[in-house]
């Protein structure tokens, strides 16, 4: 049954082959603004064949604490079945200018070949809780407005439509169960 968990060099290989997935479909590209992009552009590319595992794990713990310039201090958490990767996500402890327009508390990536399964919509459902323990009340969650997928998604998990900002939709979701009224 998948879960949460944090990142793990034991997962190393099944997180390599889904980041090849993820490069087959174009991501990681100048263009490609997403947490998924910037780790291919700045660990996969450079080192080359699964070397860059180690340091990228590194880099995710160092995220909670000591985020790198221009980011917030972020969980990052995978979504595991067993000894295979199927997703991430990043909880963002709290927003700056940036993430209040675009990127909200949350971003997710499930891999290609795992996709259309339900694993975002319970992946999500499982880090909102830890979204709250972080203290964050509601999360700001985003997503193009021709996502019609994440957009499911996030309004599965309770969020509700803000507004839209250019290509933005803006969800606000709660991370704790609305209690039910009696």
């Amino acid at each position: 049954m998948p879960a949460l968990t944090d990142p793990t060099e034991r997962l190393a290989d099944s997180f390599s082959e889904a980041v090849d997935e993820f490069i087959a479909e174009g991501r990681g590209g100048p263009d490609d603004r997403t947490l998924i992009g910037a780790m291919i552009r700045d660990y996969v590319l450079p080192a080359g064949g699964a070397a860059w595992v180690a340091d990228y794990l590194a880099a995710e713990r160092r995220w909670r604490t000591v985020p790198p310039p221009d980011f917030v201090p972020m969980t990052m958490l995978w979504w595991v079945d067993g000894d295979t990767f199927l997703g991430r996500i990043s909880i963002r402890h709290r927003l700056n200018e940036h993430l209040r327009e675009i990127g909200g508390h949350i971003g997710y990536d499930i891999r290609p070949g795992a996709r259309r399964r339900g694993h975002a919509t319970a992946m999500l459902a499982a880090a909102l809780p830890r979204a709250a323990g972080l203290g964050i009340e509601k999360a700001l969650i985003t997503c193009d407005a021709d996502n019609i997928g994440s957009r499911k998604v996030i309004e599965r998990n309770g969020g509700t439509l803000e507004d839209q900002r250019g290509d933005k939709l803006r969800f606000w979701t709660p991370t704790a169960p609305v209690a039910a009224a009696n």
